[in-house]
């Protein structure tokens, strides 16, 4: 094999791996609780990533009408994880997943900040409306009592 056909056919690997990493990067699990869905993210975080998390929650609800609740789940974003990115731009980032949400008629709730982190945009100054809560099972907890308190309100 010649030096460009192999050149070649690593850049299509490396294309490959590229679009499964992508494909994988945002899982979407049906929650227990009815109508809501949880994305877990871990790892680095970056601007395409965001709009790759943007792009699969949107097309997912679009096809699955039934959902009303997303839980971003970031307990698996370490610092290092976010450190390259300007927390200016990163709180905008998340202004900008939780507004497409909020227009396709989604609720969002955040869970599992690393604590550096909040204070890093709150020493920045920078305002971000989002509903949050400390982790995952207290997000779960919320949201069942609300199912709860419609059914109940139903009879």
């Amino acid at each position: 094999m010649n030096e460009q056909q192999e050149l070649k056919e690593l850049r299509e690997l490396v294309q490959y791996y590229e679009k499964v990493i992508k494909n994988m990067s945002v899982p979407i699990i049906p929650s227990i609780v009815p109508r809501t869905i949880l994305v877990p993210i871990a790892g680095f975080i970056y601007r395409d990533r965001f709009e790759t998390i943007r792009t699969k929650v949107l097309k997912y609800a679009a096809e699955h009408r039934e959902t009303e609740c997303v839980v971003f789940d970031f307990t698996g974003v370490a610092l290092e994880d976010v450190e390259t990115f300007d927390y200016n731009e990163l709180a905008s980032e998340l202004a900008e997943l939780n507004s497409a949400q909020k227009l396709m008629g989604l609720r969002p709730l955040y869970v599992g900040f690393n604590p550096r982190f909040v204070q890093e945009i709150v020493h920045a100054g920078i305002q971000v409306d989002l509903e949050v809560y400390i982790n995952f099972r207290t997000a779960l907890k919320v949201l069942l009592k609300e199912n709860e308190n419609a059914l109940s309100g139903m009879k």
